[in-house]
């Protein structure tokens, strides 16, 4: 089985060998971002597959950012630009959890906090601290705090 890591060499030699122009930029671009994760700090290191998540989330919303900010200058050729390459990372990322499944995550999260003595908006560190890390890289942490912040009301 390979890495991610690897298969973003194979996509990119395949984009090149395409003259996909577009798909090899992207491509470039986040082995650039996770390089620059491995030897970031006072020693390299060996990424996981959640540091490799945790680097296409980033790099995935600098995209939507600068898409909103290109849209918001009335630069839509570039906010375009953006979003294509948003679409490529988003390929190598784990899918999105639906509003029921993040639903469900939460009640069971609350349920266990409340076992444990916590409740009502107090508990919001608790039940975050629980669902978190069932959520890392399918769902957005705005949006979990929100629905969580909506089940502890």
């Amino acid at each position: 089985m390979t890495t991610l890591k690897e298969q973003l060499h194979i996509d990119l030699t395949a984009s090149i060998r395409a003259k996909d122009s577009l798909t090899s930029g992207t491509l470039r671009m986040v082995l650039a971002a996770i390089t620059n994760e491995e030897v970031s700090g006072k020693e390299a290191r060996v990424l996981t597959a959640q540091d490799f998540i945790t680097v296409l989330n980033r790099e995935a919303k600098k995209r939507k950012e600068a898409a909103t900010a290109y849209d918001a200058a009335k630069r839509p050729e570039l906010g375009d630009k953006e979003r294509a390459e948003l679409e490529i990372i988003q390929t190598y990322l784990p899918a999105g959890l639906s509003d029921s499944q993040l639903a469900e995550i939460i009640a069971s999260a609350v349920q266990q906090a409340a076992a444990d003595g916590a409740t009502g908006p107090s508990a919001m560190g608790a039940v975050m601290k629980l669902v978190s890390p069932q959520v890392a890289g399918r769902a957005d942490g705005s949006q979990v705090a929100a629905a969580v912040k909506s089940a502890l009301s």
